[in-house]
């Protein structure tokens, strides 16, 4: 298949410095997934609200993602563009913003996004009496799900479907639902549909062992990782830094360190988009070569780190893939 004009366009022009990066890495990429191996991508910030979902979602239909590690906010931010998206208000003067301009914006029923707006009631409402539909079933039969499966149950069911206003190929939710695809969610606590759970079990209406928990999808993710990293292994595509990607890298020094499995693979690639500095302590800036030392990537493990703004690199690199 010939590559597309993104595709040409970065060859010709993408030469130098975080260009190169970036071109580099998508190669590397691309390299992994020929030679048999898997790759995770972690998704941080809100990368879904973003609309990253035009291209992850072909991404994922097309077999070349394997697994997701993200935050609760995009988990649940890619439905509310799908369910929602005439209702979004964009402020492309953001940085002008006073903070009597805010509190217009949230009396307006408006969550600011850097540039973009969650409308509240069309966004968030719309989806709350359906998941709680799909959470309070669940309890009611004794059953027990993780987060993004309760997510998909909802989205599979079609009840959705009425309220569609993007065309639904854009969305990777729905793409990765379809494909039944794994996702970890750690922290998925910290996101609006997990504050919404947790007042559901403060008033009494749901338990809280109704929802799986971080523990076991990290013991979930040391059994997938066992299983899927014989051979070219599993690589791992950072957007960003934060928990996404923090709690998934771990994995594999947990199972050489606290499980004693002195065999287990290395992750066998390693990229991170990123514009977070390195001192100061920042994890979420920390090169590659740092994670040598806590026993997450090999010396030999193919390393990269793109400079710049995910929302600008992400949808390059997923171009390349498909030769776009």
């Amino acid at each position: 298949m010939q590559r597309g004009p993104i595709s040409q366009f970065m060859e010709k022009h993408y030469l130098h410095f975080n260009a190169a990066a970036l071109v580099d890495a998508a190669k590397g990429y691309e390299q992994h997934l020929l030679e048999g191996g898997k790759m995770m991508i972690t998704l941080a910030g809100a990368m879904s609200t973003a609309e990253l979902g035009i291209s992850l979602a072909e991404m994922i239909r097309q077999g070349k993602v394997d697994i997701i590690s993200c935050t609760g906010a995009n988990l649940e931010e890619d439905i509310m563009n799908l369910v929602a998206h005439s209702h979004y208000k964009r402020v492309p003067h953001y940085r002008d913003l006073s903070p009597q301009d805010e509190w217009a914006l949230l009396e307006g029923g408006f969550n600011r996004v850097t540039d973009t707006c969650i409308p509240e009631e069309e966004a968030f409402r719309r989806i709350q009496k359906h998941i709680f539909n799909q959470w309070k079933q669940a309890e009611d039969a004794g059953e027990r799900y993780f987060p993004h499966e309760y997510m998909y149950k909802m989205l599979l069911s079609g009840e959705m479907n009425q309220y569609f206003e993007i065309d639904p190929k854009n969305s990777w939710m729905l793409a990765a639902a379809e494909r039944n695809l794994p996702i970890i969610v750690p922290g998925w606590e910290d996101s609006t549909m997990g504050n919404i759970f947790a007042s559901y079990c403060i008033k009494g209406q749901l338990k809280p062992s109704t929802m799986k928990s971080g523990i076991e999808y990290m013991t979930w993710l040391a059994d997938y990782y066992i299983r899927n990293s014989e051979g070219k292994g599993i690589g791992f595509f950072q957007i960003g830094g934060g928990i996404a990607g923090d709690f998934p890298i771990c994995v594999v020094p947990m199972l050489y360190q606290d499980m004693e499995m002195e065999s287990i693979p290395f992750w066998s690639y390693f990229c991170q988009i990123s514009d977070s500095t390195t001192s100061y302590g920042s994890y979420s800036g920390a090169v590659p070569n740092e994670k040598i030392t806590w026993g997450k990537l090999d010396i030999t493990t193919p390393k990269f780190i793109i400079e710049s703004d995910a929302s600008i690199v992400a949808p390059l690199v997923f171009s390349w893939l498909l030769k776009w």
